[in-house]
């Protein structure tokens, strides 16, 4: 055998065992989504889409989506933005954030709410007593609470490698797993934090099994020619080698992650008329 025969056989063994490990990450963040934990309660699910309020034809549905949004570490470390404390760096405090929130949904059914982060929701669960557990399990059951993304955390997608993102998708996903059973599955990605998107993090999200992902930052030149020509939405092909299965609905958010201009959700909203391309659209 030559050098030049031996070295193309040798890369190609090697191409071949990173597609098997690739292949063998994504089968064990998909077998989390596929093994639900059986729900021994008694209570009858209605989560997922089962749980959506059915739309009116002859008017315009609008969604309002409750959410929040806790870095997993930025102005301040984890446990400071779960504690709260260092206020003067930043005024965030999750604890607070999912004590208010499992509390207006238990006192009103029509109320929800979805939550991304599963490093500060585990942070959270494991200091729970009981009492406040069973009802979150009834506000996950019910499609009142629900999960959206599920990994450790909001990843980058510029420089995280693909192993990692797998890995923590994989670790994030097998929490809500072994507490909330196929209710806990989130059915959407929720990326509207990291600064720029790849078609790579997409098509993963097609191969788990997720069936829409929604951003939040894209380039402002980007933002403005799809507001104005109504095309914030779109089906997005991760991998062109893969075709349609790597598909996956994706839709960009209105304002980054903050409410539409005028509304007001938080106290720390104050009055604005939101980035320049929105304002520049709205007049």
């Amino acid at each position: 055998m030559t050098f030049s025969s031996f070295k193309l056989v040798f890369c190609l063994q090697i191409n071949l065992i990173v597609d098997m490990w690739f292949a063998l990450l994504l089968l064990s963040a998909t077998a989390v989504l596929s093994s639900p934990v059986p729900d021994s309660s008694g209570t009858q699910e209605r989560c997922g889409y089962d749980s959506c309020t059915e739309a009116d034809a002859s008017v315009l549905n609008i969604h309002i989506v409750a959410h929040t949004h806790d870095d997993v570490g930025w102005l301040k470390t984890v446990d400071q933005y779960y504690y709260g404390s260092r206020n003067n760096i930043q005024k965030a405090g999750v604890q607070y954030i999912l004590d208010s929130v499992v509390k207006e949904l238990w006192e009103d059914p029509k109320r929800r709410f979805i939550y991304v982060e599963t490093a500060f929701f585990w942070m959270w669960w494991t200091r729970q007593t009981e009492t406040v557990r069973d009802k979150v399990r009834t506000l996950v059951r019910e499609g009142r609470l629900q999960m959206v993304g599920g990994a450790w955390s909001m990843n980058d997608e510029a420089a995280s490698h693909y192993q990692s993102t797998i890995d923590q998708f994989t670790y994030g996903l097998s929490k809500l797993n072994q507490t909330f059973g196929a209710c806990g599955r989130p059915h959407v990605g929720w990326q509207i934090d990291p600064f720029g998107h790849s078609r790579e993090f997409a098509s993963l999200l097609a191969a788990m099994g997720y069936d829409g992902l929604f951003l939040g930052r894209i380039d402002y030149q980007d933002k403005r020619q799809r507001l104005l020509g109504k095309k914030m939405e779109m089906v997005w092909r991760g991998d062109d080698s893969l075709g349609k299965s790597s598909d996956i609905f994706t839709g960009v958010l209105y304002n980054t992650y903050s409410p539409p201009p005028g509304f007001c959700f938080d106290v720390l909203w104050q009055t604005s008329e939101g980035p320049p391309e929105i304002a520049e659209i709205a007049k």
